[in-house]
Formats: C-alpha cells, structure tokens, sequence
C-alpha cells in the first residue's frame, strides 16, 4: 500500500509565504511525476504544478513566478514554495504523485489535501 501525506497548509497574509510537503511512503518501486492541485470553493479542481522524476516542471499561469515546485527522490517527497501568496490563492491544495509499486503496480495517487488560506 503506498499513500501520501501532505503538510504545510494554513492561513497566511497577502504577500506572504508558504511551503507545503508532500511525502509519499509504502511499497514504492518508482514516482514518475508528482504535482499539486488546487481546488477553490465553488470551481473545479485545476494542476498547479508538476515536476517529471527528471526535474522539468511546468506551472498554471496563474502562479508562474510566484510558486515553485521541486522535488526530494532520495526522500520520496515534492515540495510547493509559495511566495507572494494572494487571495485567489485560497484553495485546499491536493498532492498528486504516478507511483510503480513494487509489486509493479500503476497506481495515480492522491493526498488528503491541505487547506491554505490568504486573507487581504
């Protein structure tokens, strides 16, 4: 069984700064691509970022410049700096992450979420 967990979130000002975690643990043989999602209330859930197993990385528009994802192989986690965080930010923010289990399994996982919320 392979699961992520996610920490990081919380409430922070306008222009300010957040980093959320994202580890992944179990029966892992690979993790291909990792990302983080957003989901507002009211709207659907949209790609943030997304960082490949070989470091290339593409961001929404909206956060381009702002947001950056990297990621820890040796540690099976992906990371999510914000900074310069706006209200619109606001979003419960979802880890994603393609795993090959060891048992050769091709699983596309999702973590709990973790609610980041940016008061003006």
């Amino acid at each position: 069984q392979v699961q992520l967990v996610e920490s990081g979130g919380g409430l922070v000002q306008a222009g300010g700064s957040l980093r959320l975690s994202c580890a992944a643990s179990g029966s892992i043989r690979t993790i291909n691509a990792m990302g983080w999602y957003r989901q507002a209330p009211g709207k659907q859930r949209e790609l943030v970022a997304r960082i490949t197993s070989g470091g290339s990385t593409n961001y929404a528009d909206p956060v381009k410049g702002r947001f950056t994802i990297s990621r820890d192989n040796a540690k099976n986690t992906v990371y999510l700096q914000m900074n310069s965080l706006k209200s619109e930010d606001t979003a419960v923010y979802y880890c994603n992450a393609q795993v090959t289990t060891t048992g050769l399994r091709y699983l596309g996982l999702w973590g709990q979420g973790t609610l980041v919320t940016v008061s003006s």
